[in-house]
């Protein structure tokens, strides 16, 4: 039975503990089920080694069954005749083959325990192995929905980073801007205050003579004309 130990062990274990230790799920979910069909070929073997000698057991309780209605039978017979010593001899087989009987009957039952531990064996394993190929692909959508989470933590964990630099560099921003309004308004302190009666007169003064030249210009023109 040292055949059945792995199937043993994994059926009275839960399926996903074990997957839980693994380090790829769904590759261990391939292996339990190449493994426990390797069993099944070897239980399947010795399933029918057992089932054979359960039936060489039972012809060998049927045919000393069946010998010993014959000596009974023959017993019968010799008596009709008139033959007590033959009769006699054929009870005497009849005694010894009772005897044979009972250990007949005692390997056909321990063969026929064996036979039917060893199909329940058989038809449990090959529902198990069924039941896990139904739930392989359910396992293997988990695990790929598993990894998608946490490729999407990453990424994730990424964005929070960049968000980090993006402030980071927008306070840099805001500081580069202090800095120049604050360069700015030194400059124009430093400048000193303006005097607006100078600038308005300069605007006047440098208008006006641009004006009288002009209009000098166009006099000696009209005169050149006339002329």
């Amino acid at each position: 039975m040292g055949i059945l130990s792995r199937f043993k062990d994994i059926m009275s274990s839960n399926i996903h503990a074990l997957l839980d230790k693994a380090e790829d799920p769904e590759k261990m979910v391939d292996q339990y089920i190449r493994n426990l069909n390797s069993d099944l070929g070897k239980v399947k073997s010795e399933t029918a080694t057992v089932m054979a000698e359960e039936q060489r057991a039972k012809r060998a309780l049927e045919e000393c069954k069946s010998d010993i209605e014959k000596m009974q039978n023959y017993a019968i017979k010799a008596l009709e005749a008139g033959n007590e010593d033959d009769a006699r001899k054929f009870l005497a087989r009849k005694g010894e083959l009772a005897a044979k009987e009972t250990e007949y009957q005692q390997a056909y039952d321990l063969a026929s325990s064996n036979a039917l531990q060893m199909r329940q064996m058989h038809d449990k394993l090959v529902s198990d192995i069924k039941e896990l190929e139904s739930r392989r692909a359910m396992i293997k959508s988990k695990a790929a929905v598993a990894k998608t989470q946490q490729r999407l933590n990453q990424i994730g964990s990424s964005i929070q980073g960049a968000n980090q630099s993006i402030s980071a560099f927008e306070r840099m921003e805001e500081k580069v801007n202090r800095s120049l309004d604050e360069a700015n308004a030194m400059a124009e302190l430093n400048a000193g205050p303006k005097d607006e009666i100078k600038d308005l007169t300069a605007k006047y003064d440098s208008t006006g003579a641009g004006v009288d030249q002009e209009l000098e210009a166009l006099k000696a023109q009209l005169k050149n004309k006339e002329q």
